[in-house]
């Protein structure tokens, strides 16, 4: 199958995208007992779900696993102990308007606070990013930072969604990180690919490849079911350009919290082309409690895994925590 070419495509997808959460529980033929806790929790955290996405969930199952993911529910609304507006600890690393900075030779651009979809687990959900740069001449401080720090090998563009930005300005950015010269790798961590496929066009390939930056591309799929039809093809296209590409999941009650589910997800990720990478803890943010699945019940997915799968197909099972230098493996 042909490259997309078309970068308009992927912009008329994103402007077509259901934000009404009665428009997405008509659209599925969902139970109208959903609709005033979803009017509520979008008053805090909006909906956004592409067509792409809406298309490969399963019409009146408000279990879907997909749907989960993106359906405001009650539970958001709900207080609960140790669950907290910054849980990874991102305002204590900001290094410099939308740089962070927590590990080593790494450092992270918080390119934009714009999504193609609205994830209810987000840990940045509450993140203040009407705080960072909007204007390329507002990235100077960071890119500065980055420059004067001959340790940094590697720059993450993260988000919000990196991948969200034209690629007129994504190549601004690049170009800024491709003239500083201890700089070797660029990594981009997005969810686009899973969620508006229509995002990768051989115009993206081509920048992502045309640096000397090494670039490198971290997804973000947790089901085997979102990594069918145009999604799995943009994930082969990407695969197929030569650019590593890589998978973390988020461990998330009644979505995939089983080794059959993880087992499935992660055959189909190599099947494509893309490594699993992280099995994530879910970050403590408020508005997500409802999600978490304990540590205990991780562990024995996880040693599951391997007796059902090789052991390049296991991803590592880890947790963010503020302060830390690395992920912090569960073992």
């Amino acid at each position: 199958m042909s490259l997309v070419t078309n970068s308009s495509n992927w912009h008329r997808s994103l402007a077509a995208a259901v934000r009404d959460p009665d428009v997405l529980i008509d659209r599925l033929g969902l139970p109208d007992a959903l609709r005033p806790a979803a009017r509520q929790a979008v008053e805090s955290f909006p909906l956004l779900v592409p067509e792409s996405y809406l298309a490969r969930m399963t019409p009146g199952d408000p279990g879907d696993p997909l749907l989960l993911q993106v359906l405001p529910l009650a539970d958001e609304l709900r207080t609960v102990p140790g669950f907290t507006s910054d849980p990874v600890g991102d305002a204590d690393a900001r290094e410099a308007p939308g740089l962070l900075h927590k590990y080593e030779g790494r450092m992270l651009l918080v390119a934009t606070g714009a999504c193609a979809v609205h994830c209810r687990y987000c840990f940045r959900r509450h993140y203040p990013y009407g705080d960072e740069p909007r204007r390329l001449d507002d990235w100077e401080p960071a890119m500065q930072a980055i420059a004067e720090d001959a340790s940094v090998r590697e720059v993450i563009l993260s988000g919000g969604d990196p991948l969200i930005l034209a690629d007129s300005r994504l190549a601004a950015l690049i170009g800024r990180l491709d003239a500083v010269p201890h700089l070797r790798r660029l990594r981009i961590h997005s969810r686009l690919p899973i969620v508006l496929p229509d995002r990768v066009t051989s115009d993206l390939l081509d920048l992502l490849t045309a640096s000397r930056l090494q670039p490198i591309v971290v997804v973000h799929a947790n089901h085997s079911q979102e990594l069918v039809a145009d999604c799995a093809e943009a994930v082969r296209r990407i695969v197929r350009a030569g650019v590593p590409t890589l998978n973390q999941a988020v461990l998330l009650r009644g979505i995939n919290d089983s080794a059959a589910i993880q087992s499935a997800l992660c055959e189909r990720l190599v099947d494509l082309g893309a490594m699993p990478y992280y099995l994530h803890q879910l970050d403590r943010v408020a508005g997500a409690a409802h999600f978490e699945v304990s540590p205990e019940e991780g562990l024995a997915i996880i040693a599951e895994l391997r007796d059902r799968l090789p052991g390049y197909a296991v991803p590592r099972y880890v947790r963010e925590l503020p302060g830390a230098t690395s992920k912090s493996p569960i073992v």
